[in-house]
């Protein structure tokens, strides 16, 4: 492998949420296949960490979502029976809001959207009054002129796990892996591509996948390294007083937009069996960063500026400074929709980011997709939405 001798079908390079989803279902489809990471997934340096992440049916985010995640599902659910783990939770998903459009231009109108691919797509959901939300869900305080939705089927995924088991079934279904490697350049040309590696020198292959997060930027350059932002984010666990302990084991996963920026916006997460600390985060697009050198270590007062500005008469039963906190990273496109297309410099490398905070529920509906473009060359799973072509539409029209 070291001297360029072994080629393969497809390599991917990233394993977190998206590349180990492509890498599971292109060792499915009995392809000759090659996974690729700067560290050893599921790690804690990039998007894919942190326990949980959610998951719901109807997308705010648009309806052009909604067979990406509908497919995840499914995938998730088969993927459970092929390993026995325990991926996907159905304790149910609550948006708050209160009706006056979305979190600023970058999820527009989240709420009512949400509701409109519910009706749709015959997704099962209640409106809920902000009384009815007390009363039901009694660790939340919604204010009278805010209202609910709430999907049943909605609820988290396990993102070590799912990662870790669509690695593992890769390796078991052929795929080879080549771990703590860095990938320092990839080129192209008609007959293939090179992939340049610090740890295991050259990698040939008749197609790439890129899924390398927050590292893309740097490994893709123009035009990605102008439309991908790498964001640092931060996660807390806020420690649940014993009174409302059993509300929080019970709860539904829940997001809540309580203004018109884009920063006044948060979700959480029941507690976790055998846990007495719920998870909570917020999301910031304002400062971007080098993953290569992100500020890991979280100062106290982001955690208690977390509380004041978010948790605080909206959320019962939590200390006012978390347990614990630790970071993550977005990689972020202007309008926060997803990036999936050829690179247009080089035909045989297929990019697949940005996740823009809202990718994981769809990752293994995409891995599917993805598992099918570099092979057959067509998917049902449509991704022209998110393709440059349309992104540079956008923009003109914008403009």
């Amino acid at each position: 492998m070291s001297n360029g001798s072994e080629t393969y079908d497809v390599a991917v390079v990233g394993l977190g949420a998206m590349g180990a989803a492509a890498l599971y279902q292109l060792a499915r489809r009995g392809v000759r296949a090659i996974g690729i990471d700067r560290d050893h997934p599921p790690h804690d340096r990039g998007s894919t960490h942190g326990e949980t992440r959610i998951t719901r049916q109807a997308v705010g985010e648009g309806e052009a979502y909604m067979p990406l995640v509908l497919r995840a599902h499914d995938i998730w659910r088969e993927l459970e029976a092929e390993t026995g783990e325990t991926l996907l939770t159905a304790c149910g998903c609550l948006i708050v809001g209160s009706g006056a459009g979305g979190a600023g231009t970058r999820r527009a109108d989240f709420f009512a959207t949400t509701r409109h691919a519910a009706e749709h797509f015959g997704i099962a959901h209640e409106m809920l009054s902000a009384a009815e939300i007390r009363y039901r869900f009694p660790q939340f305080t919604p204010q009278d002129h805010e209202s609910g939705y709430f999907e049943p089927g909605g609820g988290y995924v396990d993102p070590e796990r799912c990662v870790s088991a669509q690695i593992r079934r890769a390796r078991e279904l052929g795929a080879t892996l080549r771990l703590g490697t860095t990938v320092r350049a990839i080129t192209s040309d008609r007959h293939g591509v090179r992939i340049d590696t610090n740890e295991a020198g050259i990698i040939l292959a008749a197609q790439v996948v890129v899924a390398a997060g927050s590292w893309a930027p740097a490994l893709l350059g123009a035009p990605f390294d102008t439309i991908l932002s790498p964001c640092r984010q931060v996660m807390h666990w806020f420690a649940i007083d014993d009174a409302r302990l059993a509300d929080w084991r019970r709860s539904p996963v829940f997001i809540w937009t309580h203004g018109p920026a884009p920063s006044d916006m948060f979700y959480g997460f029941p507690a976790l069996p055998g846990q007495r600390v719920m998870k909570t985060a917020g999301e910031q697009y304002d400062v971007t960063t080098d993953p290569d050198h992100v500020e890991r270590v979280v100062a106290a007062d982001e955690g208690t500026d977390m509380s004041a500005a978010h948790l605080a008469g909206r959320l019962a039963g939590l200390a006012s400074a978390p347990e614990r906190s630790v970071t993550c990273l977005y990689t972020v496109t202007p309008d926060s929709h997803f990036l999936i297309d050829r690179h247009p410099a080089h035909e045989r490398v297929l990019v697949v980011s940005a996740c823009s905070g809202h990718g994981f529920k769809h990752s293994a509906g995409i891995g599917a997709a993805v598992a099918d473009l570099t092979t057959t060359g067509i998917s049902d799973l449509d991704l022209a939405p998110f393709s440059l072509a349309r992104r540079n539409a956008a923009r003109a029209v914008s403009g």
